[in-house]
């Protein structure tokens, strides 16, 4: 037989075949594209690929919602089979791994009992693979909208973003027990960053007390901000939760008035994982804790 008369024998991506299913399992492109923590262009665009290849088109789109034709129906069950058999190649590959979730929190969510809680999950769920990164909400946010986190809890001003779910957050005004400095003139203040939470808030409200004010220390670390307040370096806005015996709290005695402007947020697809959802409802229990 002639390399012409060899039959065309398509290699088919698992990515457009995942692509494919999710869309016709969530009825939406739009869907489908934050449960693949993906774009809806990119999505799209898997689709038509694969279209192309297969020389059909697959998905009705004529509707609001999104239905297989008849042969994208006989694709979704082949594609289904390959997507199982790749998972389950996967997983003997692994070591028993079935499941990675991935974790974004804050600094000061990255200890205590929330960890405690996390690490109780893995031991009841050996097959899970948690893997947590801490840092700052804004770029826990960003990396969760650019699809490489599964699931986040964040710090936010109320209601800027829906979440699926949120709890009010208590922040006070955080000085030194040992070498208090809010009798200061400037007061000097210990910040986050340039367009960190709280600090404008901080600046605004000194200001409102008619006083006036410095940047004593500036750091992304929450351990940073923590230490610079404890040594005498300035005051700060912090969550309640990070109060230590070398902090003493601010209040309306010193003129200050409560803000209440912020909120911890938690964030995943609509169509989470099980296991995502799970993990989720942990964060839940123990913002509602702390709040109680």
């Amino acid at each position: 037989m002639t390399d012409t008369a060899k039959p065309n024998r398509a290699i088919y991506d698992l990515d457009m075949l995942r692509a494919v299913v999710m869309v016709a399992d969530c009825g939406s492109f739009t869907t489908a594209a934050a449960r693949l923590h993906s774009t809806q262009s990119t999505v799209s665009q898997k689709v038509r690929r694969l279209e192309e290849m297969v020389g059909h088109q697959l998905l009705d789109r004529s509707n609001r919602e999104v239905h297989p034709t008849d042969a994208g129906e006989t694709l979704l069950g082949y594609a289904r089979h390959l997507l199982a058999v790749s998972n389950q190649l996967s997983e003997a590959l692994s070591g028993g791994v079935t499941v990675t979730v991935r974790i974004g929190l804050p600094d000061d969510f990255v200890a205590g009992k929330t960890m405690q809680a996390l690490a109780a999950f893995n031991r009841r769920n050996p097959k899970v693979k948690l893997e947590i990164t801490g840092g700052l909400s804004r770029d826990l946010m960003s990396a969760y909208d650019r699809g490489e986190l599964d699931l986040v809890l964040v710090k936010q001003r109320r209601h800027s973003r829906e979440a699926n779910a949120c709890q009010p957050e208590r922040i006070e005004w955080f000085d030194s027990a040992q070498y208090p400095c809010f009798a200061q003139d400037p007061i000097p203040l210990v910040t986050f960053p340039p367009r960190g939470l709280y600090r404008d808030d901080m600046i605004n409200a000194i200001e409102a007390m008619g006083r006036s004010w410095r940047i004593g220390f500036t750091s992304s670390s929450l351990a940073g901000i923590q230490e610079a307040v404890a040594n005498g370096l300035g005051v700060s806005l912090l969550p309640l939760r990070v109060v230590t015996p070398e902090h003493r709290i601010l209040g309306a005695k010193e003129g200050f008035k409560p803000i209440k402007v912020f909120e911890a947020a938690i964030f995943h697809g609509p169509t989470a994982d099980p296991v995502v959802q799970e993990l989720a409802d942990i964060l839940i229990a123990i913002l509602k804790a702390e709040a109680e």
